[in-house]
């Protein structure tokens, strides 16, 4: 399988570029046809170079590992019959420094939270556990990553 993405960036003609003061901003497209604002985190460059309501790298990564999560979550309770009326998740990643001294994401905290449609029929809390490791074991964005991932419930 390959999967691809457009990531696009463009001087603006009064930026001078080895000044170091130069926008950020910059657009990735998907093959649906997506296009989303992209920026470095105003974390890293400061604003007016960065573009805080643009979706920076280190957010996409969270929110990657997230949905993958959540998708294979899903997945795995509708094989088990299980019916998710909804699915949040208010994830948190943190970047530090690495065993080697680099700046790197070095944890990401999954914080879901899912309301299953009856909750008589609905799996107990060491079953939703055990939904939720099964889910992290096969998301491949996870399987991916070196940073630690952890899944707090």
């Amino acid at each position: 399988m390959k999967y691809t993405t457009r990531v696009l960036w463009k001087k603006g003609a009064a930026e001078g570029f080895t000044d170091n003061k130069y926008s950020r901003v910059h657009q990735w497209s998907f093959d649906g046809g997506v296009a989303v604002k992209a920026s470095s985190s105003p974390q890293v460059v400061p604003v007016p170079m960065s573009d805080a309501s643009a979706i920076d790298p280190e957010e996409a990564f969270i929110a990657a590992l997230s949905s993958c999560h959540m998708l294979f979550f899903l997945s795995i309770a509708a094989s088990k019959s299980y019916v998710i009326e909804a699915y949040e998740d208010e994830a948190e990643g943190i970047m530090d420094k690495n065993e080697n001294g680099q700046m790197a994401m070095t944890s990401v905290t999954l914080r879901p939270r899912v309301i299953f449609s009856d909750l008589h029929t609905a799996p107990g809390q060491d079953e939703v556990r055990e939904l939720h490791a099964l889910a992290h074991k096969r998301c491949f964005l996870a399987n991916s990553v070196q940073s630690k991932i952890n899944i707090s419930l």
